[in-house]
């Protein structure tokens, strides 16, 4: 099994970083590893999505519900994909009124020995660069706007 944990300071509110993680129909525009979402459901309390991956090559595809409490936190279960064991949760820790940190852990096992030689370097790559591509999209979007 395999653990990512990363924590940031960002200048950006944690409404605001708790959007971008939310609007998983936007992840095609800035993940470069993302090949098309599809919103299966979203309440208040809950979105479902299967997100496409395409990686150097890999194709697979990945379905979580994550529920949520905006705009605090958003817990990550695992629903259809390669996995055996898919669960995680983000943090949003308001630091100000322009300020948080973001806190992303996520702890994961492929469901055989065929698919962690396939998978377990490019689902790594993807889930250790995660956090700073988020980051990255809240600069550009606040930039775009000014």
């Amino acid at each position: 099994m395999a653990t990512i944990r990363k924590s940031v300071i960002v200048d950006h509110g944690a409404s605001a970083m708790f959007a971008l993680v939310d609007a998983v129909e936007d992840y095609p525009r800035f993940l470069p590893w993302c090949a098309g979402v599809e919103l299966l459901a979203r309440t208040a309390e809950i979105t479902q999505a299967r997100i496409a991956i395409d990686y150097r090559g890999v194709k697979t595809a990945i379905a979580t519900v994550n529920r949520k409490q905006e705009p605090d936190w958003m817990r990550l279960e695992f629903a259809e994909g390669p996995f055996e064991k898919f669960r995680g949760h983000w943090l949003f820790h308001p630091l100000g009124p322009d300020g948080c940190r973001v806190e992303f852990e996520l702890d994961y096992a492929f469901a055989g020995r065929a698919i962690d030689a396939l998978l377990a370097p490019v689902v790594g790559n993807i889930l250790e660069t995660l956090v700073d591509r988020f980051v990255e999209r809240a600069d550009a979007l606040r930039a775009a706007a000014t």
